[in-house]
């Protein structure tokens, strides 16, 4: 199943999930304006939900399109679980 992002922060691009132990966020980076500055796109990352670790960027960040970076999240939560999508 598919996690459900959402908005965290009300005037800034950031969106977070969580699912089995793990929380996600997604952030969208601009060299310039405000907000999160880097190269163009969306940076996903993770981390284990309970521990007080930071996050690790998901391979292929930034992505172009928000969905591209929310499939990168759902393969790596299918990764650090072992588990088979559902159909």
């Amino acid at each position: 199943m598919a996690m459900q992002f959402h908005r965290t922060v009300e005037h800034l691009e950031i969106w977070s999930a969580s699912a089995d132990y793990f929380s996600f966020v997604i952030t969208h980076d601009n060299p310039a304006g405000p907000g999160f500055h880097g190269r163009f796109g969306y940076v996903a990352s993770w981390r284990p939900l309970h521990q007080s670790r930071g996050a690790i960027k998901i391979g292929g960040s930034p992505f172009k399109t928000f969905a591209d970076a929310e499939d990168a999240c759902n393969a790596m939560l299918i990764n650090l679980t072992g588990l088979m999508p559902r159909m």
